[in-house]
């Protein structure tokens, strides 16, 4: 019986956080084997915390885990080699942002998380190192800040609803961490549903590799909302960012897009080729008379021999709109390698612009029929819902907009893991971004993570029970001790209450070992639920594969 309360007590104090502060865990140092984060914990990063090569770290729906700002650069790093799962869900985002509370919270708090893969980069010798003091770790393994390989199948994880606040730490001029850093990342590894807010460096950055990567939304950062180099050649869908009229980088100016195939602009391959599709790119220019910081720049800024294609996008209220810049650029467009097709440019003082050595024509190129691509003096012309709004933007096109219709795609694209769509930009009837995203995380107060609120009727009249093993990485035995034959029922629900396994049980008295498969179940925190007669009890199960 003693064991009995414990187990209730456990599970009293678990509803009890959903309204109190949930207890904190420090994580700093390297993680190896199988980690589990539950969202009944709050994790803080200490410094830069390292998921060493084999290692793996699942995190939970509804999980916080947050950057210390009083170590410098607090960041987590899934080295290569490693993985993470963090795998949230509509309602139960998984969330990682600053230390510091309500109101306190700034630009660069913390480092960020950082990706590291295995796919080829173009960089010489073909392996690559962070930014971020090296990212040498503490105990002296260089290679835990480097990134790049020769596997371009390569496979990291996965990230799905999951918000990352406040990042982008600067350990030195030029040297930054950003919000999402990927370097060599590989196709294997999944990514979709992320938020970046408030990031002091880039928002999204992919050095390198071949992930793709579908619904990202880019809110109020400091510098470039989604940067290309290295050879990235990824495929990436349904993507927005909204721009602070009053925030950009001084240093090198803001962009919605900025795209290099190497520092050099060198012909180095693999080519930074990535292909955006149904990107939606708002700059800092809501009106024409509307005032901005000057260090805004354009909404795409394609250069150094980069190959980056956007697709069926519109890019509104920049300084400048489309930049292709350079001889090695206007060369890759006449070759049909840099392709801009099926989108908008609207609102911005000047739509397109180019630089280089040779005479090349932007606007003619852009124009030309086999590109079907628009102009429109003022944003307003797209017809965009509410998207000027912080507190709550609706991106969504209005009844009557040109970008409801107009999206065309390549036969090949549909085999390669694009969403045949008639609307252009990142929006169509459906706004994505209902439910996981926040758009005032300077509100949050982060002080419990998002779990059930009905954890109930949990008796002392039940019989001694639990579950093994757990985590499970295969199947689980819920093990009981019947003290009278009765008839079970026994239920597997997600966080959200739905049901995902039940079966029911004649149990005779005595012990009973009841076999759960969880082969269907992904990575994350479910909770077992066991009704006898007069009782019902709650336990907390951990899926690891």
């Amino acid at each position: 019986m003693k064991r009995v309360l414990s187990l209730i007590t456990g599970m009293l104090a678990m509803v009890a956080t959903a309204t109190a502060q949930a207890p904190v865990r420090t994580i700093s140092g390297n993680l190896t084997g199988i980690n589990n984060w539950s969202a009944d914990t709050i994790y803080k990063l200490t410094g830069k915390v390292y998921v060493k090569a084999g290692g793996v770290l699942n995190i939970a729906p509804g999980t916080i885990i947050k950057g210390d700002k009083n170590t410098a650069g607090s960041a987590l790093i899934i080295t290569r080699g490693a993985q993470i799962y963090a795998i949230g869900e509509p309602t139960r985002p998984i969330v990682f942002t600053s230390s510091e509370t309500p109101g306190n919270r700034a630009m660069g708090d913390w480092g960020g998380l950082v990706i590291a893969g295995n796919a080829r980069i173009n960089v010489p010798g073909g392996i690559g190192t962070f930014e971020g003091g090296n990212l040498a770790n503490p105990d002296g393994t260089v290679s835990d800040g480097q990134y790049g390989g020769l596997n371009d199948l390569d496979n990291s994880g996965e990230l799905r609803y999951v918000r990352i606040e406040y990042a982008g730490f600067a350990y030195a001029p030029n040297s930054e961490l950003n919000s999402l850093t990927m370097g060599g990342v590989g196709s294997g590894t999944k990514i979709s549903y992320v938020q970046c807010s408030y990031g002091l460096d880039d928002h999204f950055e992919w050095f390198g590799g071949k992930v793709d990567a579908k619904y990202l939304i880019s809110f109020r950062g400091n510098d470039d909302d989604f940067d290309t180099d290295f050879g990235f050649s990824g495929k990436v869908q349904f993507g927005v960012c909204l721009r602070d009229t009053a925030v950009a980088d001084a240093v090198s100016g803001a962009m919605g897009f900025e795209s290099d195939n190497d520092g050099a602009g060198s012909a180095n391959g693999p080519k930074t080729r990535p292909v955006f599709s149904n990107m939606t790119i708002i700059g800092p220019r809501f009106t024409p008379t509307t005032t901005f910081d000057p260090n805004f720049r354009r909404a795409a800024h394609i250069r150094r021999n980069s190959e980056l294609s956007a697709f069926n996008s519109v890019f509104m209220g920049w300084p400048v709109g489309l930049k292709i810049d350079g001889d090695s650029c206007h060369r890759n467009a006449d070759s049909n390698f840099l392709r801009i097709k099926n989108s908008v440019v609207a609102g911005c003082v000047q739509n397109l612009d180019s630089t280089g050595g040779i005479t090349w024509g932007i606007t003619p190129w852009f124009q030309q029929a086999a590109n079907s691509n628009t102009t429109y003096p003022n944003n307003s012309d797209v017809m965009l819902t509410s998207p000027f709004n912080y507190g709550n933007p609706d991106f969504r096109p209005a009844a009557g907009s040109p970008l409801l219709t107009g999206a065309s795609f390549p036969a090949a694209f549909l085999a390669t893991g694009f969403t045949l769509v008639a609307f252009r930009g990142a929006f169509g009837t459906d706004n994505w971004t209902s439910g996981w995203s926040n758009f005032r995380p300077d509100t949050a107060s982060y002080t419990t993570g998002y779990f059930p609120l009905s954890i109930t009727n949990t008796h002392v009249n039940a019989p001694e029970m639990t579950l093994y093993p757990n985590p499970a990485q295969q199947d689980v035995a819920l093990a009981i001790t019947m003290p009278e034959s009765q008839i079970l029922t026994v239920v597997v629900r997600n966080l959200q209450g739905q049901i995902l396994n039940q079966q029911t049980i004649n149990a005779n008295k005595g012990f009973q070992r009841i076999v759960i498969g969880t082969q269907t179940l992904s990575n994350g925190l479910y909770l077992v639920e066991t009704t006898g007669t007069g009782w019902k009890h709650t336990q907390k199960l951990n899926v690891a594969h």
